[in-house]
């Protein structure tokens, strides 16, 4: 055969596209044939000579996926840049410039570095630890290659990497699919789809030419990412690298997917900060040049109120808080969070998306009950299945026990199977689907008892029975199927010893026995944190390419309520609108018989309806709804594209793990809204009072440095939040930062805090009555200044994350507020105060400071308890 030229090389992404999966549409109409895709690959059973598979490497490429670029360390450092807040706080900066403003400006370009550099380094090590689990994939394969035209070919083990379209490769139980490929000879041949489908139980696969099935369920295609799980083949490989079925999924990943729950929060925030900024500094200037004469002498002040009312602080506590999270989860529990925000995500989930198999229950069916022909109990049932598992594994001469054979085994009595001898086995054919055990009865000599265990309709069909009878008892099996279970049906016959081949022929007029049933068994941690995970307000949704019977059996085993309208099907979405299906995803717990176009579709609709949403897949089919959904889960051992396009990987398809995930991402959040309640509602407070003073008085109220000095010191203190754990209460509800509800929470604070800010200045003239009064200028600001970090301590300490904060050890908050309270008494009376401007102040001060004080934690805690109270009603 001669090598093939340019103009004559096949597109093997073609021959891919029978019945549709493949990324390139079939130019002929209907179904390829074998030798048609035998003919377009210039190929033939023998494979391919050294000479044609060394040209087309050079034509192909290597069979590999697209390489997967991370982001350089310098890229996620500039992508960080354009964090909402962090282009405020730059802009900010440069405005400080402008007017000669430098101390505010240096220290705000320090904390946007400072920001930026732990975003970077916290996704950058990330990015490493994935590059450690990526080459999780076939790694040789056994290929028949000819030295010559006419020599014989060589079966041998070659890299992946070598395989080209047109060579012949042999695959055995526990091969992985290396490339997609069209059968030649197939024995018993069944594959694990599950990456690629969902599909928790193997498919049958042919190499018989049909126009059966559609896409990954044509019998006669295989596809990279699969398994064989029983039998042995013989197929040509049709698609490699980039032309794969699997590649094509892999490049469809590269879409920029929408603003995350964190993104959202962020923008929404930043906004009404953005508005208040702007707004702030114009107000002064006007109110200062009409009430007091003063012209562009004010901007300094102008510029250092808009820079106290922003949380400066925030993308350096955010980014802390995260990393700090994010490590603590790698370190104790091997979760690896690629996207620092995506661990706020986490926390905010208030629906989990998931696949049934691996995670609710284990890739293996146990037992459920054998029952005779009237559906009650019969242990001669499971007896007989267990005599024909027995001895089809051994005289087939198969590797090992097919999934459900094995569960009977493991149930069966050993003594009941080993009193029978063996005498002949005919495996089970996806054709016949059914297997016969042909054996010894003792004590019944000359007879030979087939024993055949096979699907229902199968087995049904040559039993002697009566079309009434037989049509009860498919009736019976579908009630069984129909409840989530697997069934088989087992029959016997007696026939006279021979020696003579047994065939399929001798599979007529059979002796019905009963059925023997499955369910997947459960994972064992699955129940329990079901459970927690309801106590933390998640709310479960199953998406599964299985019968949504068997899905919504092992919900109801463990525990999940399905309703009658609970469960939903690709055909019931496909008849829906996108509004009607965000009002049926609310009351939906199991989807099945889902596409990945259909789960991406449901996770959309669930975002559309207002839920922050958690999906955890591991299959190619699951790459669209892992984009779609706020935070995307893929445990270590999924695909490579699965993991690659995942926000956060876990070290086992375990629901524990995405527990502790959530839990991180709570703690991680409830920190940050603590930050921000605390911050914004006492700046807030501060600006209303300074507008105010800078109106009352001759004077401003605080200089630029005093205000600069003001708020480093808060600034500093505002790092433990990072450090912080909150009470276990912000557990049991996704935090969510609102920018409504936090607008309404802070100016509410905020008012108090200005009334705080307003009743020192009464005190003020109190303590400092006489000839000078409050035109002693010095002394004001450092009364004020006094009584702003200790009103800013008390809120750290009054309204932190969670109820109850009373009794608590004291934790760095408390070590903060103390440390930021000791500043506010000792500033002023230090050499480093009087550099400030600040001045010691009189003893009557602090003795009417504290009734303000007293005054106001009373007000803190009213105001407290009330919030607490309006959102437990909300709960």
């Amino acid at each position: 055969m001669a090598d093939t030229t340019a103009a004559s090389e096949p597109d093997p992404g073609a021959l891919v596209s029978e019945g549709g999966p493949g990324p390139v549409a079939d130019a002929g109409p209907g179904p390829v044939t074998l030798l048609q895709t035998l003919r377009r690959l210039d190929s033939g059973p023998r494979g391919l000579t050294e000479a044609q598979a060394e040209e087309r490497q050079v034509r192909f490429g290597a069979n590999t996926l697209p390489t997967h670029r991370e982001a350089s360390w310098a890229g996620v450092l500039l992508r960080s840049l354009r964090e909402p807040f962090t282009a405020v706080l730059l802009c900010l900066g440069l405005v400080s410039a402008v007017v000669a403003s430098w101390g505010t400006a240096c220290v705000i370009l320090l904390l946007v570095a400072v920001s930026c550099v732990l975003r970077a380094s916290g996704e950058h090590r990330a990015g490493r630890s994935m590059a450690e689990l990526r080459g999780l994939v076939a790694a040789t394969a056994t290929v028949l290659r000819r030295t010559g035209e006419d020599l014989p070919p060589d079966a041998r083990e070659i890299p992946v990497e070598e395989l080209v379209p047109g060579d012949v490769i042999r695959l055995g139980p526990g091969d992985l699919v290396p490339a997609d490929v069209r059968l030649l000879r197939a024995q018993g041949l069944t594959v694990h789809q599950a990456v690629l489908t969902g599909e928790s139980a193997p498919v049958a696969k042919d190499a018989v030419d049909t126009a059966d099935g559609s896409g990954f369920g044509r019998p006669q295609l295989c596809f990279q990412g699969s398994s064989v799980a029983s039998g042995s083949a013989t197929a040509v490989v049709v698609a490699t690298g980039a032309r794969t079925r699997f590649a094509a999924a892999h490049g469809r990943t590269d879409a920029r997917p929408e603003a995350s729950a964190f993104d959202r929060s962020v923008h929404g925030i930043s906004w009404i900060l953005i508005r208040f900024m702007l707004l702030t500094p114009p107000l002064v200037l006007m109110a200062n040049a009409a009430l007091r004469d003063r012209g562009l002498e004010t901007l300094p002040f102008a510029v250092a109120v808009a820079v106290g009312l922003t949380p400066e602080m925030l993308p350096v506590i955010v980014t802390m808080c995260l990393a700090r999270g994010a490590s603590l989860l790698a370190r104790a529990h091997g979760v690896i969070v690629k996207r620092l925000p995506a661990l706020h995500d986490l926390g905010a989930v208030d629906v989990l998306c998931l696949d049934k198999t691996g995670t609710l229950t284990q890739d293996r069916p146990v037992l459920d009950r054998a029952l005779g022909p009237d559906g009650r109990d019969d242990p001669e049932v499971l007896r007989w299945a267990a005599v024909n598992a027995w001895w089809t594994l051994q005289l087939a001469d198969l590797p090992a026990p097919d999934a459900l054979d094995d569960a009977v085994l493991d149930t069966a009595d050993e003594d009941d199977v080993m009193a029978y001898d063996g005498v002949a086995a005919l495996p089970f054919d996806p054709l016949r689907r059914l297997a016969t055990a042909v054996v010894r009865t003792p004590g019944r000599l000359g007879t030979h008892s087939l024993v055949v265990k096979g699907a229902a309709e199968a087995v049904l069909e040559r039993c002697a029975l009566e079309d009434k009878e037989r049509g009860e008892l498919l009736a019976l099996a579908a009630r069984q199927a129909d409840d989530g279970l697997r069934v088989l049906a087992v029959a016997t016959a007696e026939r006279p010893a021979r020696t003579r081949e047994y065939t399929a022929a001798d599979e007529r007029g059979l002796d019905f026995r009963g059925f023997v049933t499955f369910k997947d068994a459960l994972a064992p941690t699955a129940a329990e944190a079901l459970k927690v995970l309801a106590d933390r307000g998640v709310t479960i949704k199953i998406l599964t390419g299985d019968h949504p019977g068997t899905a919504a059996r092992a919900c109801r085993d463990l525990g999940i309520d399905v309703p009658a309208q609970g469960v939903l099907t690709a055909d019931g979405i496909d008849r829906l609108t996108d509004a009607e299906l965000a009002a049926a995803a609310a009351r939906t717990v199991v989807l099945a018989r889902c596409t990945p176009e259909h789960k991406a579709r449901f996770a959309a609709a669930l975002r559309a309806g207002g839920h922050t949403v958690g999906y955890l897949g591991d299959g190619v089919n699951d790459l669209p709804a892992l984009r779609a959904a706020d935070v995307g889960i893929a445990p270590r051992d999924a695909v490579a594209v699965a993991r690659e396009s995942a926000d956060v990987v876990l070290a086992a398809k375990d629901l524990t793990a995405i527990d502790h995930s959530i839990a991180a991402g709570r703690y991680s959040g409830g920190n940050i809204a603590t930050y921000l309640r605390i911050t914004l509602s006492s700046n807030l407070g501060n600006v209303i009072a300074m507008l105010a003073a800078g109106l009352l008085l001759p004077f401003l109220p605080m200089l630029p440095a005093q205000v600069l000095a003001q708020n480093l010191c808060f600034d500093a203190a505002q790092l433990a939040f990072a450090y912080d754990r909150p009470h276990p209460s912000v557990l049991r509800r996704p935090t969510v930062l609102r920018p409504r509800e936090l607008l309404r929470f802070i100016t509410g604070f905020g008012v108090l805090n200005a009334v705080a800010d307003l009743a020192t200045f009464g005190v003020l003239e109190l303590a400092l009555h006489g000839p000078d009064g409050l035109d002693d200028r010095a002394v004001f600001h450092s009364g004020w200044f006094t009584e702003n970090l200790l009103t800013q301590a008390l809120v750290m300490l009054l309204l932190r994350a969670g109820r109850r904060t009373t009794g608590r050890r004291p934790g760095p908050i408390g070590w903060a507020a103390g440390a930021l309270a000791a500043v506010g008494l000792l500033l002023p009376v230090s050499p480093l105060g009087s550099l400030l401007g600040l001045t010691p102040l009189p003893v009557l001060y602090y003795l009417l400071l504290a009734a303000v004080l007293a005054l106001y934690t009373t007000g803190l805690v009213a105001v407290r308890t009330r919030e607490e109270r309006r959102l437990d009603g909300l709960r």
